[in-house]
Formats: structure tokens, C-alpha cells, sequence
């Protein structure tokens, strides 16, 4: 399943602290038990539970209690977006004169605030790129549209 399968999220679903909490889970694979995201995050324990019941109840996490969490398909898909979102963004402002630590840090301060139609106009403005700062940028089916829409024109 991929991000075109959601077309109603815009990336503004989520506090920053909850995309805090599925980029962890995505980082660590498979099922992740509560104690490891607390103390990955440094949250109090009963407040992880919380989050993890909200995210779940949400659709983007299977909770299952003294066992962990892992993502659903929406949960991956919404995933791929914020790393997607955070590796635009942070290539973005390299290109502005910020070294590639500092664009993270500071991506890490605004990214859940930007949209993901903004983030695919970026995407599209910079010319579809394949790598960021951060690593592989993975592309939506409209922007691989696009991609072959240009390459076709050029030759």
C-alpha cells in the first residue's frame, strides 16, 4: 500500500509529538513494545500509552496491550510520507546555506506544520530529486507521473 491509496491525509493530521512517535516506531520495524518507545522518546510511560491508544484508535497502529505496536497500512503509508516530507524539507534548506545537520534540526521543528500538497509542489519545484540530505526521497504516483511526463519531453 502506498501514500495514493490515502488521498484524504494532508499531513496535518498529526501533532508533532505523534509523528515523533511513528517515525520511531518505523525506525525500530516490526512490533515495538511501549517501555522502548518511552524510554526512546523520554515520555512517561502511562502518557505513551495514551499517545499509542490515540494512534491506534486513529488507524495508524495495531496496539496490542503487554505485547507492543506495530504500524497498519496506513500507519506505513502516513510513515513514508513524514520521512518523505523531512528528507524535501531538509535538502530545501541546504540549498539555502544550511550544512545538512543544521537543515535537519531545523526541519525537525517545523516539518509536522507542512502540507503535503506543499510538499509535493516543492518536490516538483526541485525537480523530482531522488536523494536528500538524509537519505533515498521516495516519490508519489502523481510526482512519478510528472517525472516521466519530463523525461519523455526531453528527448
Amino acid at each position: 500500500m502506498n501514500e495514493q491509496s490515502y488521498p484524504e491525509f494532508t499531513g496535518l493530521e498529526l501533532s508533532p509529538r505523534k509523528v515523533d512517535y511513528l517515525k520511531f516506531i518505523l525506525e525500530k520495524g516490526g512490533t515495538v513494545k511501549t517501555t522502548e518507545i518511552s524510554s526512546g522518546l523520554q515520555v512517561d510511560p502511562s502518557t505513551t500509552t495514551k499517545t499509542l491508544n490515540e494512534l491506534a484508535s486513529a488507524g495508524y497502529l495495531n496496539h496490542v496491550p503487554y505485547r507492543g505496536v506495530n504500524l497498519t497500512e496506513l500507519g506505513k503509508a502516513y510513515t513514508q510520507f513524514l520521512i518523505r516530507r523531512h528528507r524535501i524539507l531538509s535538502l530545501l534548506l541546504t540549498h539555502y546555506g544550511l550544512s545538512s545537520e543544521e537543515a535537519c534540526s531545523e526541519v525537525s521543528r517545523f516539518e509536522a506544520f507542512v502540507s503535503r500538497d506543499a510538499i509535493n509542489k516543492i518536490c516538483s519545484s526541485m525537480g523530482h530529486p531522488m536523494f536528500g540530505v538524509c537519505g533515498k526521497i521516495s516519490h508519489e504516483n502523481v510526482c512519478m507521473k510528472e517525472i516521466a511526463i519530463e523525461h519523455l519531453t526531453k528527448y
